[in-house]
């Protein structure tokens, strides 16, 4: 996917970048900080293509399980990150490794439903790290791991957008949707929504609309879902993919 089409300074700037790496236009232009921050998310972008992770099995594989709160549902109509949180798995199993939590600073006001929904206020959000720095964070926590999200169809555009606004990458790491895989393994059920398919799993429903609560759920539900995918005779990701796409 191209991105917005750079002009004037800027778009010099990132030509500078390009071609040399960080030169020291850039770091003057976004300060030192940021400018390795931007480095360290497009060297991990760089690294991630060239990992192959079909041949994984599920039973065995490193998986980080993430959600996002944001402002709204529109990512490249001014809508922002408001939180990410994450959880790091080994098959089905949690790892040792701790939770990762962030509030992001969105630098607009959040609208008065979505405080409502997740908790978050605008003063909460206004002492919380800016983009880039949580950006830098989660993909340092992230590795060359496999995502796992439910309903990737919003969190992935909002990391895709906040990646390339910051960065100039997309997102190229795998990803695994717990919806998806639900709808295969149970194509005759009416909702998928998470509620839902907690309730259908036994899960415990802890607090929605926290980014953190929301992973940890998502991963137990993964760990479930692994199960009967297990039953299915598929035990890689590539297998499990294909039969994703035919469904």
């Amino acid at each position: 996917m191209k991105g917005p089409k750079e002009t004037g300074s800027m778009g010099r700037m990132w030509n500078l970048y390009k071609m040399g790496g960080l030169t020291p236009a850039i770091t003057s232009m976004f300060g030192s900080s940021n400018a390795q921050q931007m480095a360290f998310i497009r060297s991990m972008s760089r690294e991630q293509r060239k990992e192959s992770a079909m041949e994984l099995r599920l039973s065995e594989m490193e998986a980080v399980v993430f959600d996002l709160e944001t402002t709204g549902f529109y990512p490249y109509n001014g809508d922002e990150i408001l939180s990410i949180g994450a959880v790091i798995v080994r098959g089905r199993e949690f790892a040792e490794e701790a939770p990762f939590y962030r509030l992001v600073n969105p630098n607009r006001r959040i609208p008065a439903h979505i405080t409502e929904l997740t908790g978050i206020t605008n003063e909460m959000a206004e002492n919380a790290p800016d983009l880039m720095q949580t950006l830098h964070d989660f993909m340092n926590y992230i590795g060359k791991r496999v995502l796992v999200a439910h309903g990737s169809g919003h969190d992935k555009p909002f990391l895709n957008a906040a990646l390339w606004r910051t960065s100039k990458v997309n997102l190229t790491h795998r990803i695994l949707d717990t919806m998806m895989i639900a709808k295969w393994l149970e194509p005759n059920a009416i909702y998928y929504g998470l509620d839902e398919v907690l309730h259908r799993y036994g899960i415990e429903v802890t607090e929605r609309h926290h980014a953190l609560h929301d992973s940890m759920m998502t991963a137990k539900l993964y760990f479930r879902l692994l199960e009967r995918i297990a039953d299915r005779n598929v035990h890689t990701l590539g297998e499990l993919y294909a039969y994703l796409s035919r469904h």
